[in-house]
């Protein structure tokens, strides 16, 4: 029997998975090939890069100058520059003045020119110092090193008139310090200041331009020159004001030519003359504290119960004392203004009391005499004595060399009197005189009214003496007396 053989079933997939195999490996190797490719265009794209060279615009201030191949060229170049700038500006801050700036390019052919971009920079690039400009009230003064030194400067200047101690121990108070009073016998400043305002800015600078700490500090104290007017004062010449400015007489002339040789000057004649005005001046306030006195008043109280001429003292007075805060204004040393801001009295004064006498000393004696002196004996009495008259009696031996007027008068004779020596007479108005001689000194003057017991001079020995003593006579209307008669111990 004859059977047919049954059909393969179909396999849709395997008709086309040779094919898709083969392909996948075309991709693949199709994929390889271009990476291989891209990847060898790269490194040769680079390797062709790295072989370009690279060479640099040169711009100073934005300004194209030049080519170069290295940028060590202008930097070398630049270092020489400032080496040799040294040599003459030691210890400067030097650089130079201008931006220099690079940009880079690679050329397939570059074109540069070392040595012709380092001649322009000679004409272009130019020394300079990182300096400070110091400016006074807006106005130019000049160049510094450094704000440092500037400041330094700025310092001497006030150091001129208050000790370096001093202005720092100014400027690390605190303003509670500044306000706090000040101890007895001290003094403080509490500030220091400039005239103008003085500004500081960074700057590149010449450096012959800079000056020094010294040369700033004279500057600044020499200042500008200035027209001035003077206006004559009474008695001053042509000489002394030409020497007030620092001028001499002919170019005072010469500012005034209306001057003639032989001109007279008259007060409130006014003078040209030319003065340097300082930059700055130095204000400075002090504080101090002292202790003052309060001198004692004295009180004066009339009494009958003393004699015209006569006091005594009551009270004795006695000194007071406060303390005085003053605050002190300087410009440029010289006082401008002084003021109490605190006072405390510390001690009240006590006032003296004196008592004087308003009795009328009466210019007519009593008649009645009392010893001259303060005790004593009698050395040698009246009458004949060495061959000669002797006028009245010799007192000595005395506790206190006092001599005393014997009875109320007035004074005729003080002063010297040959052998008598310092003698002193008194009339006593009612026809009687005594006479004192002999005195080492003399307390009245003449037309003096003098009371009983009143000092008059001190015993000595003046004139014709052998000892100190007093020779004491006793006149009656002009007729010479014993003085034992009228005195006795």
């Amino acid at each position: 029997m004859w059977t047919k053989k049954a059909k393969r079933p179909l396999n849709k997939n395997a008709d086309y998975q040779k094919p898709r195999k083969n392909s996948l490996w075309k991709k693949i190797a199709l994929t390889t090939c271009l990476g291989v490719g891209i990847t060898f265009g790269s490194v040769y794209a680079d390797n062709i890069e790295s072989q370009i060279p690279t060479v640099y615009h040169v711009y100073v201030d934005g300004e194209h100058l030049g080519i170069v191949d290295n940028k060590e060229v202008v930097k070398n170049y630049v270092d020489e520059r400032i080496d040799q700038a040294e040599q003459k500006h030691k210890d400067l801050p030097l650089t130079v003045g201008e931006e220099v700036t690079y940009v880079p390019e690679k050329m397939f052919r570059p074109t540069f020119n070392n040595q012709q971009l380092v001649q322009s920079l000679k004409d272009e690039l130019t020394v300079k110092v990182d300096g400070t400009k110091v400016k006074v009230d807006g106005k130019l003064v000049g160049y510094m090193a450094s704000k440092e030194q500037a400041d330094e400067a700025l310092n001497k200047i006030k150091t001129q008139y208050v000790t370096p101690e001093d202005l720092k121990a100014f400027e690390g108070m605190t303003q509670e310090q500044k306000d706090a009073p000040v101890k007895v016998g001290d003094s403080t400043i509490v500030d220091v200041s400039l005239s103008e305002k003085v500004s500081l800015s960074d700057e590149k600078v010449a450096p012959k331009d800079i000056l020094t700490v010294s040369d700033m500090v004279k500057l600044l104290k020499k200042g500008v020159l200035t027209d001035q007017l003077h206006t004559v004062k009474e008695g001053e010449v042509l000489g002394e004001i030409a020497g007030q400015y620092n001028l001499d007489s002919e170019k005072i002339k010469e500012l005034n030519p209306e001057l003639k040789e032989d001109d007279l000057l008259h007060i409130g004649q006014e003078l040209n003359v030319t003065d340097y005005e300082a930059y700055l001046d130095v204000f400075v306030t002090e504080k101090k504290r002292e202790k003052k006195t309060l001198k004692y008043e004295v009180e004066v109280r009339e009494s009958d119960d003393l004699y015209k001429g006569e006091q005594k003292v009551k009270q004795e007075g006695q000194d007071g004392s406060k303390d005085i805060e003053y605050e002190i204004k300087t410009k440029n040393g010289k006082v401008t203004s002084e003021k109490v801001i605190d006072e405390e009295t510390t001690k009240e004064p006590v006032k003296k009391v004196v008592v004087k006498g308003t009795k009328v000393i009466p210019s007519r004696g009593t008649g009645n005499f009392s010893w001259p002196a303060v005790g004593g004996v009698i050395t040698s009495k009246q009458g004949m004595r060495w061959g000669a008259y002797h006028k009245g009696i010799d007192i000595a031996g005395v506790s206190n060399r006092t001599i005393s007027a014997a009875d109320n008068g007035v004074v005729t004779e003080a002063g010297r009197d040959g052998g008598y020596g310092n003698k002193v007479v008194i009339d006593h108005n009612n026809g009687y005189k005594t006479t004192y001689a002999h005195l080492s000194s003399i307390k009245v003057s003449v037309g003096q009214t003098v009371r009983s017991g009143q000092a008059i001079g001190i015993m000595g020995t003046t004139g014709d003496s052998t000892g100190v003593h007093l020779h004491f006579e006793v006149h009656k209307n002009g007729s010479l007396q014993n003085p034992l008669n009228y005195v006795s111990r």
